[in-house]
């Protein structure tokens, strides 16, 4: 099979992720004696800078962290909360059934900060200063657009400069949007990232104490006062068609803490997979395996028509658990066991026939009967496959961002995986005086009563940031993950399974045709579903393609190199090694 670059291996350390200048920049911290937790941090908060259009510093960031000290992997969660004032009432209100996909309303507790400064303080070596200093300096200084980056401001210049004026000062500064390549510069989230260093080491003269200074001042400081006023004080035009202000306050802000909580695993043959709670969507992976192992996968040629078809009738019968089942379980009673048992899915591994299920067929864990949303819809005429990409911009002028990944190893053996995402520049108006916008993570919040995910003040939305961790033979083996919002629990399905059953390679594994399902409701504005659409890489081959069909699978062929941007480092025999994706010409893995 091609192979696009090498696997790395070394016995230093690695960075992978979807960006050279990320990658790049995580490295240099291992090189400069940083580890793992050092590295990830500082690369994080550069892809804030350089993808703009895929994460900000208002946006999310679960982490999954293995400690060898403590033999455990860790989950730290960055996914905030909505606020007091978001209540299902509330929307009733305003006379919207469906959470707006951009502007104020959707916005919850900016949990990325809170999160990457509390891995860098428990688990870290570094202080704030040197951990922000590689991406202030490319806010002040400048780097250069993508070519994503450039087409999205495009598509959103004439709303910018219509409704969202704080975005067109910040991202259009002249009367052309920026060319690709150009130098670009964020001198508003410079100057903010400079302010919280300098109170933070006002306040505190040692390491840890300062960590603990600047999420003070991000959460009930400066940053949380400014978010609240621009909120209180802004109408904002917003996917309903109509504008609204924010219901996030200041005080909303200050009550969130980010946390530290055990991961979700489950065993598949010699490996553990580790995945957050399901306050996200990560155990719909783990389901997935526990499907699978009741089938003959094994036994199958990889990237088969037999393979494929498999796979996503797995797929369909976990998502459905997930859509009626998954929430935050301090507010909702998930059946986590339950839907993990292999009784369970030994039954529901029996629903997998031979031809395509266009149902969305929800099981009964532990005897309970599934409820499901009842408001979404299937597409009206727009294009299959929206939402899937590095940026969507719908043919109705619907923006949606995707995500970033990184992944790091280091000497010692700590390995992180980490999927950053939201705050867009094209979700939500730039708050002038912070230089950045809030995220809209809220929008996956059902206004329906008596639903795992209702929306209620203080819960997290169900997030679709999926970041991967596995055993080896009760070894710690591979961090891994992808953006790609519902396909990523898919994409990093498909290597996993190629690494497992095809080829030990990681770069192979990466390299390999990629496919999803959009069978299951989105978990996007405005939630749709497309029943039995399947989307493959032309790489395939036309056999695979016509079979699938043959099958009553509707099959979208997608260009060959066109699905997912998985990332991993591993620790294999002595060795550490890494793979990064070559699907948008922009993720990189660095390593010695």
């Amino acid at each position: 099979m091609l192979i696009t670059r090498p696997e790395l291996v070394g016995d230093f350390g690695m960075v992978a992720s979807t960006h050279w200048l990320a990658s790049s920049t995580g490295m240099s911290v291992l090189e400069r004696g940083g580890n793992a937790a050092d590295a990830a941090a500082a690369a994080a908060f550069v892809l804030q800078v350089v993808e703009p259009h895929l994460n900000g510093p208002g946006g999310d960031a679960p982490i999954l962290l293995w400690d060898g000290r403590a033999g455990a992997v860790s989950v730290i969660c960055g996914q905030g909360t909505a606020g007091a004032a978001a209540t299902i009432g509330r929307f009733d209100e305003l006379g919207l059934d469906l959470i707006p996909g951009t502007g104020l309303l959707p916005a919850v507790v900016p949990g990325a900060f809170g999160a990457w400064t509390l891995l860098v303080e428990r688990w870290g070596t570094w202080p704030l200063r040197d951990i922000l200093e590689p991406a202030v300096h490319l806010a002040e200084a400048g780097h250069p657009l993508l070519a994503q980056a450039a087409g999205a401001l495009r598509t959103v210049e004439e709303m910018f400069r219509r409704d969202w004026p704080t975005s067109a000062a910040a991202w259009l500064p002249g009367t052309r949007v920026p060319a690709a390549g150009s130098r670009v510069r964020q001198p508003g989230l410079a100057a903010t990232y400079r302010r919280v260093v300098a109170e933070a080491e006002a306040r505190a003269t040692d390491r840890a104490g300062q960590l603990r200074a600047a999420r003070d001042v991000w959460y009930r400081g400066f940053v949380a006062e400014a978010v609240g006023d621009f909120f209180a004080g802004t109408d904002v035009m917003d996917t309903s068609g109509r504008p609204h202000r924010g219901l996030l306050t200041a005080q909303d802000i200050a009550g969130w803490e980010p946390a530290v909580e055990r991961a979700t695993s489950f065993d598949y043959g010699d490996y553990t997979v580790f995945k957050t709670g399901p306050w996200g969507q990560g155990p719909v992976f783990l389901q997935q395996l526990a499907l699978l192992a009741h089938t003959d996968l094994a036994e199958m040629e990889p990237l088969s028509a037999d393979w494929v078809h498999t796979v996503t009738e797995a797929a369909k019968l976990a998502f459905a658990d997930r859509d009626a089942w998954y929430g935050d379980p301090r507010f909702t009673d998930v059946p986590l066991a339950d839907l993990l048992d292999p009784g369970y899915n030994a039954r529901r591994a029996a629903l997998i026939g031979t031809t395509a299920s266009f149902d969305h067929r929800p099981g009964d864990p532990g005897g309970r009967k599934p409820v499901m949303p009842g408001r979404w819809t299937t597409p009206d005429g727009g294009p299959a496959g929206a939402g899937v990409g590095d940026v969507t911009i719908a043919n109705n002028g619907e923006t949606r961002g995707d995500t970033c990944h990184v992944d790091v190893v280091d000497a010692s053996g700590m390995m992180i995986s980490a999927t950053p995402s939201g705050g867009w520049f094209q979700s939500s108006p730039t708050i002038p005086a912070l230089g950045f916008c809030l995220g809209t993570r809220g929008q996956m919040f059902w206004l329906e009563d008596g639903l795992p995910l209702s929306l209620r003040p203080g819960a997290r939305p169900r997030t679709t940031l999926s970041p991967s961790f596995a055993l080896r033979d009760g070894q710690p083996w591979l961090a891994f993950g992808t953006p790609g919002g519902d396909m990523q629990d898919q994409w990093t399905l498909n290597f996993f399974l190629n690494a497992v059953h095809g080829t030990g390679n990681l770069q192979q594994a990466v390299d390999a045709p990629e496919f999803h399902s959009e069978h299951m409701i989105s978990s996007f504005y405005p939630r749709t579903a497309e029943p039995g659409r399947l989307h493959v890489e032309e790489r395939v081959g036309a056999e695979v393609v016509e079979e699938l069909r043959r099958r009553g699978h509707a099959v979208t062929v997608t260009d060959p190199w066109s699905l997912g941007r998985v990332s991993a480092v591993a620790r294999d025999g002595g060795w550490l090694k890494a793979a990064a994706n070559p699907r948008g010409a922009q993720g990189y893995a660095v390593g010695r």
